[in-house]
């Protein structure tokens, strides 16, 4: 998945080290940015595309406030969070991934 990538001081906020807008991805100037963190947003990106951008969001939103009620990291129990984080090292997945994969990743 094509994904632009720009390296900047302003977004995101300090302490953060990348933001993925839209597809757009921007990453914070002097932050080691691997392979692994690449792959992670360009699976967001993709999940982006198929739930066409603002039902992704909608979605992310959300599941995040549900979650703020569970047991356990709200941020990181995010159905989406939990498919990136899972194959991030794997950098083929998005070539075997089937659209809509985040739903077993609900629990």
């Amino acid at each position: 998945y094509i994904m632009k990538i720009i390296r900047n001081s302003i977004i995101p906020f300090k302490g953060f080290a990348a933001i993925n807008l839209f597809g757009i991805l921007f990453v914070r100037r002097g932050v080691l940015f691997t392979k692994d963190m690449e792959n992670h947003e360009r699976i967001h990106t993709a999940r982006m595309k198929e739930m066409m951008y603002i039902f992704f969001y909608l979605w992310y939103v959300f599941e995040w406030i549900a979650r703020l009620f569970m047991k356990g990291n709200a941020y990181r129990n995010i159905s989406f969070e939990r498919e990136a984080h899972i194959n991030e090292m794997y950098l083929k997945y998005l070539k075997v991934r089937k659209p809509y994969s985040w739903i077993k990743f609900l629990q």
